[in-house]
């Protein structure tokens, strides 16, 4: 809590309000998203409590103990995804038991704040950086179509499937059913404003104008087959462990089912949340503590979890809008939770009549932003591996689930990327001899005119590593016939793996069987360490034939007498 100060007191008030107000329509919408795979007329008020409870307890918890100076915490649509797909598993496996539901998703919230904390402990945080940006790009552009497509069904007044096949395959069935027109018409005029607005004034947030209006225009249609949040319970929130009845329940395969999904919600979190924490820095000109923030969200999360909120992460157009309307330290962050638990003690019921079609208006527009349209525009443009990827990654999230498309996102990129470089260690070795064209190194003059067609110099310029074994086997297969001595050039070779170290004595072998003398110069430390350890010095390459300079190798080759 090093970061919490009252210096900047009237902008973190100012900003945590503005915060928590741009936040209550989405806390809503993410919550009736959440909850959209349950068919029971008591799952929109279910949902809009548990998205309200959980920006609320994140919201508080994360930015008291996070490492983020003016982050705002609060359901996501990433997250929001994840938490959607593991409610209507488990409406579906119980059989409609909302029971089951809420303890489903309880536990997967505290073991995602669980394994966060841990991910901070551990320092996992700086890891994060090293996410290829063609992955982040498909991975959010995905989360971007997939909710889009679950908004349009509530955006025509319909129930929307989970799974993306069945948003798409059923979407004219369900069409043929009915559409109501004054849903589409509501849903419409929420995107029309939230679009507009800012032009006319950025002051007041157009998420907020657009909840405000449209629902005040609903209740001038009166139509009663209207979808609508509907009544929220109003109150201190309190543990999911008093929601239901404990007696007869069997814990141990309920926690086993939560502890993928919270694994899941864990790593999705810590991703979406250091990213925005990256462009808080920016903004305030800060800098993060990626480690403290992930134990902060853990525990915001686990608390969330306990009292039947969904999880979270730091929220990038939440966290902006605070920064811009002044705010400047944690204290931001806990005035924007404070504000939302108000809303939870009394003025829940003033949102009972919000259309669900209006919530559905502002979450296409939140999908749509999420959209990376620069990296689709550019996929000519870039590297044909890096595109790869990127249409991966996206087709992998929108069709599969969200961890696997990370999952084979970053096993592709780290592929494609170790090809790249070994295919540019290939070209960096170079054979080198008296009739070689290039021109010598500076430190290679004092070699003697009358053997240097007896000597072969190796100039190695980067790493020796797996992805680079099959260049290095192929160019020292082509030492000269006539050659008496190989020198190692080992002086920009930082770093060797396993793979490297097995082809470098593999080669030694060939060369020595030959009756071939190898010496090496200039070996970086982990290279040194690393064949000393796996006794290729001394046993192949004995010490007195390493050295630390071109010049002393040069002395050494003066006394063999070459003929």
């Amino acid at each position: 809590m090093a970061l919490l100060t009252f210096k900047n007191l009237k902008g973190d008030i100012f900003g945590g309000i503005t915060a928590g107000i741009v936040a209550l329509p989405l806390a809503l919408a993410f919550g009736i998203q959440a909850f959209g795979g349950i068919n029971d007329p008591q799952a929109s008020s279910m949902g809009a409590l548990a998205g309200l409870v959980g920006a609320t307890m994140l919201g508080f918890f994360a930015s008291l103990f996070g490492g983020t100076h003016s982050q705002i915490s609060g359901p996501t649509g990433p997250m929001t995804v994840i938490t959607a797909s593991l409610i209507s598993g488990a409406w579906v496996s119980s059989q409609g038991n909302f029971t089951a539901v809420l303890i489903a998703m309880s536990l997967a919230g505290i073991f995602c704040g669980l394994f966060q904390i841990l991910f901070g402990i551990i320092r996992i945080g700086k890891y994060v950086r090293y996410i290829p940006y063609p992955v982040l790009s498909g991975f959010m552009s995905g989360i971007g179509v997939i909710i889009i497509l679950q908004q349009i069904y509530p955006l025509l007044g319909l129930k929307s499937p989970v799974l993306v096949v069945d948003m798409i395959g059923e979407f004219v069935e369900r069409a043929q059913a009915g559409i109501s027109l004054i849903a589409l018409l509501l849903g419409l005029g929420t995107v029309l404003i939230i679009q507009l607005f800012p032009k006319v004034t950025k002051k007041i947030p157009a998420t907020l104008v657009a909840l405000i209006v449209m629902t005040i225009i609903s209740l001038f249609t009166g139509i009663d087959s209207l979808l609508t949040i509907g009544d929220i319970p109003a109150g201190l929130p309190m543990p999911f462990f008093t929601k239901i009845d404990m007696t007869g329940l069997e814990w141990w395969p309920l926690i086993e089912a939560a502890i993928i999904p919270g694994l899941t919600l864990a790593g999705l979190g810590s991703i979406d949340t250091l990213l925005t924490s990256v462009v808080a820095d920016n903004i305030t000109k800060t800098k993060h503590q990626s480690n403290k923030e992930l134990i902060g969200q853990g525990i915001g999360n686990a608390i969330a979890g306990l009292f039947a909120g969904i999880s979270g992460a730091g929220a990038t157009m939440r966290t902006v809008v605070n920064v811009k309307s002044g705010g400047r330290t944690q204290l931001s962050g806990m005035i924007h939770a404070l504000f939302l638990l108000a809303i939870l003690l009394g003025l829940g019921s003033l949102v009972k009549y919000v259309p669900l079609s209006v919530l559905a208006g502002i979450l296409i527009t939140v999908g749509w932003g999420i959209i990376d349209f620069r990296g689709f525009r550019d996929l000519k443009k870039i590297p044909k591996a890096d595109a790869f990827v990127l249409i991966v990654v996206f087709l992998t999230t929108v069709f599969v689930d969200l961890l696997t498309a990370v999952g084979i996102g970053m096993v592709i990129a780290c592929v494609l990327f170790m090809k790249r470089m070994g295919d540019l260690a290939e070209g960096s070795y170079v054979t080198m001899d008296a009739a070689h064209e290039e021109s010598p190194w500076s430190d290679e003059g004092g070699i003697p005119e009358a053997v240097k067609h007896q000597i072969c110099i190796q100039r190695f310029h980067s790493p020796i590593f797996f992805g680079s074994v099959t260049g290095f086997n192929r160019i020292m297969q082509q030492v000269p016939e006539d050659a008496k001595v190989v020198i190692l050039r080992m002086k920009h070779v930082k770093f060797m793996d396993q793979s490297g170290v097995y082809a470098m004595e593999t080669a030694i072998k060939e060369l020595q069987s030959r009756g071939i003398l190898v010496l090496m110069t200039i070996i970086r430390p982990q290279p040194q360490y690393l064949l000393e350890k796996m006794k290729v010095i001394p046993l192949l390459v004995p010490a007195e034939h390493t050295f630390k300079t071109f010049e002393d190798c040069t002395e050494f080759l003066k006394q063999l007498n070459l003929k």
